[in-house]
């Protein structure tokens, strides 16, 4: 079952051969945990590399990037992924600054790797900027801007950003600490480069959301930060403001198996979850898009050793119930499958202890009436992926104790 299936693109050749963008630095264990004056780091935002492009062309261009952070910090860094590449990639300039609104940053702050202004990404490996002394605030909109000095050959990012990604035309030159966003002439909605941003804000933890499409935010409502992570945050925020939400979602993932750009929900554990500064938490919300082709059992298998991993690294585990899909537009839903989401649940839902508790996603979604089908008030239209009131219930139905983050939530 293609779950999440990627539509075909209408952007023209040119936005194609540009989705490119990072900064870079000395390659570090991407979950180093400790800054160099023992304050320990937290993700306050993340999204996992999940797509490949070869371009030509491309060279003296800026990327400017808004994301949405979750806690606050005094220091930030900024993580970078060159997973997919086949040729290492430059970066001139990057900074960080506070969204003005559009393309605009209010005061950009620059980014240093190892001490200096321009560093190179090689192919296949990951770079952290220097800590920066920026009082970022949770829950605000971040702008990473990067000037990609140098020739680009191949761009990793993560393509369903759901988010506009501003650009500026090919040799128009570094524009990373522009103010205003007049050189910014063009949009994609993918993520280049870019794989998290870290903050110093002890005590802080991280919740990380490992999941598909649905955790990606697929059909929820574009640069709103809809996606259900995103508003669990906010419920976070209101009672734990240390506590980040990192999103590991990736469009059509599956536990049991995977290709080289969206490898399966074990293979990319370590990447995307285990390694991720600060995390405390781990809340898997996968499975529908294996029910077409491993059985109710492999399900479980495949997140009995997610768990088992997690808690080896001291996380807690939440697991999340797989939600209905009768009727999916591109088809898949069968009898069988829908007995193995049903086995696979009631697995979720009493684990014997592999995991430490549960959220009831197929429960807060659902069709009273056809307990088979998403619900008609969370329905994005094609009865699989919920629209923005199917997140805000997936939000709202999360028992924030069951985080374990300690006390203030209830």
């Amino acid at each position: 079952m293609a779950v999440g299936t990627r539509a075909a693109r209408a952007w023209p050749v040119s936005l194609l051969l540009a989705l490119v963008a990072v900064l870079a630095g000395p390659v570090v264990p991407a979950g180093a945990g400790q800054s160099t004056d023992g304050h320990g780091w937290t993700g306050t935002w993340a999204t996992a590399p999940s797509e490949h492009y070869e371009v030509s062309g491309m060279s003296e261009v800026t990327v400017r990037m808004p994301v949405r952070t979750s806690v606050g910090g005094s220091r930030v860094r900024v993580r970078l992924s060159n997973a997919y590449a086949g040729d290492p990639v430059t970066i001139g300039h990057a900074t960080v600054g506070l969204r003005g609104g559009g393309s605009t940053v209010e005061r950009p702050y620059e980014l240093r790797f190892g001490g200096k202004r321009q560093v190179t990404v090689p192919a296949g490996g990951q770079a952290v900027s220097d800590p920066v002394r920026f009082p970022l605030p949770a829950r605000a909109d971040l702008v990473v801007s990067l000037y990609l000095s140098g020739q680009v050959t191949h761009i990793t990012d993560h393509w369903w950003a759901q988010q506009t990604v501003y650009w500026t035309d090919y040799g128009a030159g570094d524009h990373a600490a522009d103010t205003g966003g007049d050189a910014f002439t063009w949009t994609t909605t993918s993520w280049p480069f870019l794989s998290g941003v870290d903050v110093t804000a002890p005590p802080a933890a991280a919740v990380v959301a490992l999941g598909d499409s649905i955790t990606d935010g697929s059909y929820s409502t574009a640069d709103t930060n809809r996606r259900w992570p995103d508003l669990l945050s906010a419920r976070l925020n209101a009672c734990r403001p240390g506590a980040g939400v990192l999103n590991a979602g990736i469009t059509s993932n599956r536990i049991t198996a995977g290709s080289e750009t969206n490898p399966s929900a074990l293979d990319r554990l370590e990447r995307d979850a285990l390694s991720q500064p600060g995390a405390r938490t781990l809340l898997l919300f996968e499975g529908i898009n294996d029910l077409g082709g491993a059985g109710a059992e492999q399900i479980i298998a495949g997140m009995r050793t997610i768990a088992d991993r997690a808690h080896q690294r001291g996380m807690r585990v939440v697991g999340a119930t797989i939600t209905p899909y009768k009727d999916f537009t591109w088809g898949g839903w069968t009898e069988e499958r829908e007995a193995r989401r049903q086995h696979v649940n009631a697995f979720v839902r009493d684990s014997g202890g592999v995991f430490d508790d549960y959220a009831d996603f197929d429960r807060a979604v659902r069709d009273p009436a056809d307990p088979q089908r998403l619900g008609p008030a969370y329905d994005s239209g094609d009865h699989l992926h919920p629209n923005d009131a199917g997140m805000r219930a997936f939000a709202d139905s999360v028992d924030l104790t069951s985080l374990g983050l300690g006390r203030g939530c209830s």
